[in-house]
């Protein structure tokens, strides 16, 4: 798979029975993430690593026999939110690559997502707590 000649840090392909038998192939270059579905007909679509959020990994029995696993990359992009990497060679290697990746381009873009914090100021006001246990409240 060549998306303008670009270099890729990783490669692979959508496996089934652990052996890379389909027409989805997958592509990790320095800032983007791309997938390319089909034969005759080619669907392609890319995610800009800055944008990720969240990277997970699920492997089900099945897929841990033959050595892959589904990595499942949530994002801020809004044509893509969640993209899936289906039965990948080696997911826990490629999710911690795609991480560092995540992380080198959002460094280099200082883009900086702030946690949600669970417990604002209006929030703490609202709740009443028995704190030292003398059964008051407050």
């Amino acid at each position: 798979m060549t998306f303008k000649g670009e270099q890729y840090l990783w490669t692979d392909r959508k496996r089934y029975l652990g052996l890379p038998l389909s027409f989805t192939r997958y592509a990790l270059s320095d800032d983007r993430l791309f997938l390319s579905v089909g034969f005759l007909n080619l669907k392609d679509d890319e995610l800009l690593l800055y944008r990720v959020r969240d990277i997970s990994v699920t492997r089900s029995l099945f897929q841990r026999i033959f050595g892959v696993g589904t990595i499942l990359v949530n994002s801020s992009d809004k044509s893509n939110p969640t993209l899936q990497l289906q039965n990948v060679k080696d997911p826990l290697m490629v999710k911690e690559l795609l991480h560092e990746q995540v992380e080198q381009m959002k460094t280099r873009r200082r883009v900086h997502y702030s946690e949600i914090n669970s417990f604002n100021d209006d929030m703490e006001d609202d709740l009443d707590f028995d704190l030292d246990g003398d059964g008051v409240q407050g």
